[in-house]
């Protein structure tokens, strides 16, 4: 069977596609954590902003609020240091106040020690471990209830090519973000029969962000799409206003505005 392609260059969500949703986004303070909380935002959703640095979500919130969305919600968390009750603190907090989450982006990721596998620490590779996977089977164990109350809900996991295809010096970021796509597939064959929560993954491409600097030091930062070039995608993912797809690894093309699955 050939690889699924969508093609969204036509596609123009409603005014108020994502209204009334509650959306939360993983490392929403800055780069496309950020991009896409905003977007989210433009479109009616109450985002929920979750990420390490109080300062930089508080940034996000306040422009959130700026461009006249509904107000977000600010939710601190080391994933580094975080242990499981605190995910069960996120849920019941949550639930409390929404009683549902309606879409979720699992979008914090760390790079690691970029060298050799035999020059890594085990203290790095632990750490990359801990925020790049164990974060997110955390997240999808404790809000899959939450996902499910919403009746039809969307999850989107934040990749990279090198998930698919790794390359020296890459080995723990590389491992994890390989490793999330197996979890990704796991839960989608869990669930496909007794919800209605879809998940896919997107890899949204070379973009200039933090990340993106820290691994290439060297390279022009302006050579590269930003940020928002890649919301486009994540939005028609969470937009239940056509068909999702499920359980799909995805890269995108943002010139010329396509899904390819891999």
């Amino acid at each position: 069977m050939p690889n699924e392609t969508i093609s969204i260059a036509d596609y123009t969500p409603t005014k108020n596609a994502l209204q009334d949703k509650i959306i939360l986004v993983t490392g929403a303070g800055d780069g496309l954590g950020r991009s896409t909380a905003l977007e989210f935002a433009r479109y009616g959703a109450t985002i929920i902003l979750l990420g390490k640095t109080q300062k930089k979500l508080e940034s996000v919130y306040d422009e959130i609020e700026q461009q006249g969305s509904p107000q977000a919600v600010i939710m601190p968390m080391d994933l580094e240091k975080a242990g499981e009750e605190n995910y069960q603190q996120l849920a019941s907090a949550i639930h409390e106040n929404f009683k549902q989450l309606d879409g979720l982006v699992l979008n914090a990721a760390i790079l690691g020690q970029h060298g050799p596998i035999v020059h890594t620490d085990l203290e790095q590779w632990t750490r990359c471990l801990q925020v790049n996977l164990t974060a997110n089977f955390l997240f999808l164990k404790h809000c899959a209830g939450l996902l499910n109350q919403a009746g039809r809900s969307a999850i989107v996991f934040v990749s990279d090519q090198v998930a698919l295809h790794s390359r020296a010096y890459w080995g723990a970021y590389a491992a994890t973000k390989s490793a999330c796509l197996n979890l990704m597939q796991t839960a989608q064959d869990e669930w496909e029969s007794n919800t209605d929560i879809h998940l896919n993954s997107i890899d949204p491409g070379p973009m200039n962000t933090g990340m993106r600097r820290q691994a290439f030091p060297g390279a022009d930062p302006g050579q590269q799409p930003t940020a928002e070039s890649a919301v486009l995608p994540f939005l028609y993912m969470m937009d239940s206003g056509h068909p999702w797809p499920n359980g799909k690894h995805f890269t995108w093309d943002s010139a010329a505005q396509i899904l390819t699955e891999n």
